[in-house]
């Protein structure tokens, strides 16, 4: 009996220990999150080793976006290629953890496309948080290496499943299988980012049609007919429905009635708007280089529900927002973003030789005037440069994507419509001031020979030959 009580002792203790070890591992279950106010937004901005890291941008509307950190990289990968791309900003469903989760690439670094296709990292690069700020340092959670002649892991995202109680981790990997070499979506689970379950293939379009980028966005019941609604680029920006996430995808249509298809845009990046059951599906324009655009609707399951914006609805701040996630904030969430990494600093721009005299803009002409009304005519963001690294543009506050550019040598306030001419165009060189160094002058990016001065109390664009000129050409930047 004594023998027979120890063994029932050993395997009550055993299976304690285990349910031990699996409630550690297991994320909290589902809480009630406090009501969403604001929007922030995880992306990359282009090929460089700087601009392929983390970077974060805010949003009150959804629609109008203000760079955070200055417009300055967020985290940076210290792991890996020492790159990311197309990061994922992921919330526990208690609230009370926030993970990151990335490509690990970095083109232009020591790899090219070429190598990145074929013998890129396995890997994804991850960081942890618990209150959204302070970040862990990064680690690889290899995802590939167990795909039979995987060859990278591209576009990750992740979603809360409740039917299983942990998350679906899809991602994009080139892998030769069935005569076709191509990117197809695996998925695997994970309660903790750290370990996950055998990657099954999980998308793969037919023939040697890739697909690459898809995410997934939860719809409320009463909002059309499927509770998942995920939008691919694969040839099309394709949307397809389903009641279970690892269940049967229902194909609904594409884009392609509102103009836009796969060769056009990419990296499809879901929103719903607080408070109010309509969503934005962000499309990066990757071809044209114009970065995000917005598509809205009212019934993610329904292509033909989908629409353009108005012009000049939206504005994207000063950085270009490559393929990334938004995540939608509480109050509390927001203060303490905001706290940590505010908005680009609003300044005033004054005049050397008038100091009364501000930059301001008015029927989106540019000039200095004295008791700028209403004030915010003559309020600027200084952000990093539209056309290259060390630069500033300089934005107007009150008309947020839109920035002061030289045309004809005359000054205009004009909208960034994602041209290479209008980037450089609005772009400078801060230099020492040419009257007083204390002070600052504005070099051309485009014209390098030329600063912006004031003529008349007019901006222009001119060569600076002497004293009046350099005194009309030096200003302080000041709040």
């Amino acid at each position: 009996m004594s023998r027979v009580l120890s063994r029932l002792c050993a395997v009550v203790v055993t299976a304690c220990l285990l349910f031990t070890t699996w409630s550690a591992a297991t994320p909290k279950p589902a809480a009630a999150l406090d009501p969403t106010v604001g929007y922030l937004m995880a992306h990359f901005t282009g090929e460089s080793s700087t601009d392929q890291q983390i970077y974060l941008a805010h949003s009150t509307d959804g629609l109008r976006w203000n760079d955070l950190n200055n417009g300055g990289l967020v985290l940076r990968s210290t792991v890996g290629t020492r790159g990311v791309r197309d990061p994922a900003l992921v919330r526990s469903p208690a609230g009370d953890r926030y993970w990151i989760i990335a490509t690990d690439l970095c083109i232009g670094c020591g790899q090219d496309w070429s190598a990145a296709i074929n013998n890129g990292s396995r890997n994804l690069v991850v960081w942890e948080s618990t209150d959204l700020v302070n970040w862990s340092a990064p680690w690889l959670l290899n995802v590939a290496g167990a795909i039979p002649d995987g060859r990278n892991a591209w576009a990750p995202e992740a979603i809360w499943n409740p039917a299983t109680g942990d998350y679906v981790l899809y991602w994009a990997t080139n892998v030769p299988l069935n005569g076709a070499t191509k990117h197809r979506i695996y998925s695997a689970r994970t309660s903790n980012f750290r370990s996950i379950t055998t990657p099954q293939t999980y998308i793969n379009r037919p023939g040697s049609q890739e697909i690459i980028d898809t995410q997934i966005v939860e719809v409320p019941a009463g909002v059309g007919a499927y509770r998942y609604v995920r939008a691919s680029r694969d040839g099309q920006i394709t949307i397809e429905g389903s009641n279970s996430i690892l269940g049967t995808w229902t194909t609904l249509g594409n884009l392609s009635g509102i103009g836009l298809t796969g060769a056009q845009v990419e990296g499809p990046m879901w929103m719903p708007f607080n408070g109010r059951n309509e969503w934005v599906l962000y499309l990066d324009q990757y071809s044209s280089g114009r970065g995000y655009l917005p598509v809205l609707t009212t019934n993610p399951s329904s292509p033909g529900a989908y629409r353009l914006p108005a012009s000049g609805s939206y504005t994207m701040g000063g950085t270009k927002k490559r393929h990334g996630s938004i995540l939608n904030l509480t109050a509390a969430e927001q203060t303490r973003v905001l706290n940590r990494w505010p908005n680009t600093a609003v300044n005033r721009i004054q005049s050397y030789n008038f100091q009364d005299r501000y930059v301001r803009h008015a029927d989106y002409d540019a000039r200095i005037d004295p008791n700028v009304s209403p004030a915010q005519d003559g309020q600027w963001r200084l952000v990093p440069g539209l056309a290259g690294s060390g630069t500033v543009s300089i934005q107007s506050v009150n008309y947020p994507g839109h920035y002061l550019r030289h045309y004809g040598f005359d000054f205009r306030l004009e909208a960034n419509d994602g041209s290479a001419t209008f980037a450089a165009d609005a772009t400078f060189r801060q230099v020492a001031g040419l009257a007083n160094s204390s002070w600052t002058s504005f070099q051309s990016y485009s014209h390098p020979d030329r600063h912006i001065r004031h003529y008349s109390y007019l901006l222009r664009l001119d060569a600076v030959t002497d004293a009046q000129s350099r005194a009309d050409a030096t200003f302080r930047v000041t709040s």
